[in-house]
């Protein structure tokens, strides 16, 4: 019970955050037709329709009807296996900022983290210290620990398994590879004394951000990891509903390929992408953030009926 009531004040805490920023706190629908379109996604039927992964779409619906900067936490689904620090049905606090870059959202994320945390959490573990953030690039950290060139080698899992000294697995591709190798040899090193944002994606690891003006093999993303724990992933918004749509049906082909047909595509979305401003949004995990102020070992220790 001490730690369910450190997650309300907490909750709190976020509302009083956004709200002195001047953003709108929205609902959106959680049964929803298209709940996404990863490549591996894997969503709950609810009915005729899905629970939703996520309120991203919703939201970027809302912006483009004018509704401003608002943020939301969202009850979502994800038919994935429970974890100590992922549970199927989860609570997601996404914003998004109009005319943000990545600088800002990282500044605002990084402000978020010192106004409901203590100056230095420990989770599992692992102590950070929420003064300075470190700033690496996804190119920059598989050179450093994987000894890997990865906008180099994209698209060549040989000449990335090659260079990172990895064994190429039957049937694993560049995707896959990347992959392994970022939960193998690259997130151990990250979260750990300091609070990491790791930027700079490949961009087919970003299908929803908008690519770099000035590298456009990468996309403007990054995540954020606190005491070696993911705890947010953001991007810079793609507004191009046509290359939106190309990388889309990319998606979904390969998709169904590997596990058959599903939903329709949210066109409603597409067409609201032409109206969309320029904005950078974020999805940050709460129940972790609860897990990173109580010290929780267990992601289940801070929902309050895990399932």
């Amino acid at each position: 019970m001490p730690l369910l009531r450190r997650r309300n004040l907490l909750a709190q805490a976020v509302r009083a955050f956004f709200t002195a920023r001047g953003y709108m706190e929205v609902e959106t629908p959680y049964a929803v037709a298209a709940p996404g379109e990863d490549v591996h996604l894997r969503a709950v039927p609810a009915g005729k329709k899905y629970l939703h992964t996520s309120p991203e779409f919703a939201m970027k619906k809302l912006l483009a009807g004018g509704a401003g900067p608002v943020f939301q936490l969202a009850r979502v689904w994800r038919d994935e296996p429970w974890s100590g620090t992922h549970a199927p049905e989860f609570t997601l606090l996404e914003w998004y900022r109009l005319g943000a870059d990545m600088e800002a959202l990282m500044a605002e994320t990084f402000a978020l983290l010192r106004a409901t945390l203590p100056p230095e959490v420990t989770c599992r573990g692992i102590t950070t210290h929420l003064d300075a953030p470190e700033f690496l690039t996804v190119a920059d950290a598989f050179t450093r620990f994987a000894g890997a060139d990865v906008l180099g080698t994209a698209d060549d899992a040989p000449a990335l398994a090659a260079q990172a000294g990895a064994t190429l697995r039957a049937g694993e591709d560049w995707e896959d590879l990347f992959f392994r190798l970022l939960l193998e040899r690259i997130e151990p090193h990250l979260g750990r004394g300091r609070a990491t944002f790791l930027t700079h994606w490949p961009a087919a690891q970003a299908a929803l951000a908008r690519r770099c003006p000035a590298d456009p093999r990468v996309a403007e993303r990054f995540e954020l990891y606190v005491c070696g724990i993911e705890l947010a992933n953001a991007f810079v918004e793609l507004t191009d509903p046509v290359e939106q749509r190309a990388r889309f049906c990319a998606d979904r082909a390969r998709r169904h390929a590997l596990y058959g047909p599903d939903w329709e595509l949210d066109e409603d979305f597409l067409a609201a992408l032409a109206a969309l401003p320029a904005c950078s949004g974020i999805a940050l995990g709460f129940d972790r953030l609860a897990m990173l102020a109580t010290g929780a070992a267990r992601i289940s220790d801070v929902l309050w009926l895990p399932g």
